[in-house]
């Protein structure tokens, strides 16, 4: 089952959440609440509001985001499968003193 974003034009979360799917390619289908017909009731019938961004995956509603927070970057890594790489470490024999 594809993956379904519902979002709007005007939403920076939403504008997040795609920049996520994008960096992962992970495919999806956007759909808009403001020019799809229909969209925003369907929206508001399975989550009780025009909260969006929201993900639509195997048929179960996923918010990617926490107001105050923003994008739950951590949580949709590990919803699908994806993760930033970390950087490096030295390991203590590799860190060098330089003398004064």
């Amino acid at each position: 089952m594809p993956l379904l974003l519902y979002s709007a034009p005007w939403c920076r979360d939403c504008r997040e959440a795609k920049k996520f799917l994008e960096k992962y390619q992970i495919s999806y289908t956007e759909i808009d609440i403001e020019s799809s017909p229909g969209a925003a009731d369907e929206l508001i019938s399975h989550v009780g509001k025009r909260a969006i961004p929201q993900f639509v995956l195997n048929g179960k509603w996923i918010q990617p985001y926490r107001p105050g927070k923003g994008f739950l970057h951590e949580e949709m890594n590990e919803l699908f499968g994806v993760a930033d790489a970390k950087p490096a470490t030295l390991a203590a024999s590799q860190i060098v003193t330089i003398p004064k």
